[in-house]
């Protein structure tokens, strides 16, 4: 972002300062025929950011140049300013992009319109009320393309975390008679209050309660090295007298500089447990370096989640150098 604001400086020396003269230019700067040269991809990042700092003065200009540009590279960035300066009159623009032939725009409509869009400024008043995005996301749910109907999904999971019954009444409303291809984007939209165990989420894809369900840990080793794996074995039980519709996720908690314990969530398996039923399933977690995480050495806790709510924890010690330690974990519960 660094770089592209450092090339949009010297498109700003090197433009007119005429800014629709300045529109025309860029917009010729496109491939005009499919296989024609222009500039196309992270090249119109910088394109994007000059936009958006001068064309707000001539809005439709900039809005019709910022969709002529996204089938080269996609102008979500751009738009959001206009967005912030006047949600209504952009809104109504955008909205009229959902029918747009070319799935490039359709996708700039709801990506665009994203609350939280990652890299990109946010949209404060949509995250405090994201209703008036609805009739696109909604427009947009059936779309032939995955790649647009993923950026439904995207942005109904950004509403998820300011709006969570927005979401699970949107869901609900869409789910009867569903396509497979939008029951996968409903459920990639909840994700996030899927992993929270937010009860309307799991209750729309059929994870109920869990009375009478039961679930025993065991770790194969209560000592972890770094670049190690954590071997876990769980048993379920299904005590109850009805078949219990059961999600699996475990959380493990992270030791953090300060030594504080701060869980991540991840999936495991989906599954319905007969009555009077039991299972033995098994799950390796490799402790290895990633560019998202730092491990710090010492105590570890490991959550298993049934439809949200911990059934069985179990605490391990981290080494960082292999070396012994005299951690004593605690006893593994159910």
């Amino acid at each position: 972002m660094q770089r592209a604001e450092q090339i949009r400086a010297a498109l700003d020396r090197t433009l007119p300062a005429d800014f629709p003269l300045a529109a025309d230019i860029l917009e010729r700067a496109l491939p005009q025929d499919a296989g024609e040269r222009g500039l196309a991809g992270w090249a119109l990042l910088p394109v994007n950011q000059f936009v958006a700092l001068h064309g707000l003065g001539h809005f439709d200009r900039s809005l019709a140049l910022l969709k002529r540009l996204t089938p080269h590279f996609t102008a979500e960035f751009g738009i959001r300013r206009f967005i912030a300066t006047d949600q209504d009159r952009a809104l109504a623009e955008i909205a009229t992009w959902v029918t747009d032939e070319n799935h490039h725009v359709r996708r700039l409509a709801s990506e665009g319109t994203r609350p939280r869009l990652p890299w990109a400024m946010r949209l404060p008043a949509l995250i405090c009320d994201p209703l008036p995005i609805l009739p696109i996301l909604t427009a947009l749910v059936d779309d032939p393309e995955d790649y647009v109907r993923r950026s439904v999904a995207n942005s109904l999971n950004d509403i998820a975390k300011d709006h969570p019954d927005v979401v699970t009444d949107f869901v609900a409303a869409h789910l009867p008679a569903a396509s497979a291809e939008r029951r996968q984007l409903l459920r990639h939209a909840s994700r996030t209050l899927l992993k929270q165990g937010n009860a309307a989420a799991l209750g729309n894809f059929g994870f109920g309660g869990t009375a009478g369900v039961e679930a025993n840990l065991i770790l194969a080793a209560a000592e972890i090295d770094y670049g190690g794996t954590l071997a876990m074995a769980v048993t379920l039980v299904n005590r109850s007298d009805a078949p219990r519709n059961l999600m699996i996720d475990y959380a493990i908690h992270h030791q953090k500089a300060n030594g504080t314990l701060v869980p991540k969530v991840f999936k495991w398996k989906q599954l319905e447990l007969p009555a009077g039923a039991s299972l033995a399933i098994a799950r390796d977690h490799a402790i290895r370096p990633i560019t998202t995480r730092r491990y710090y050495p010492g105590a570890h806790r490991v959550d298993i989640l049934v439809n949200g709510t911990v059934a069985a924890t179990a605490d391990f010690l981290l080494r960082m150098d292999g070396g012994p330690s005299d951690f004593a974990p605690a006893k593994t519960s159910a």
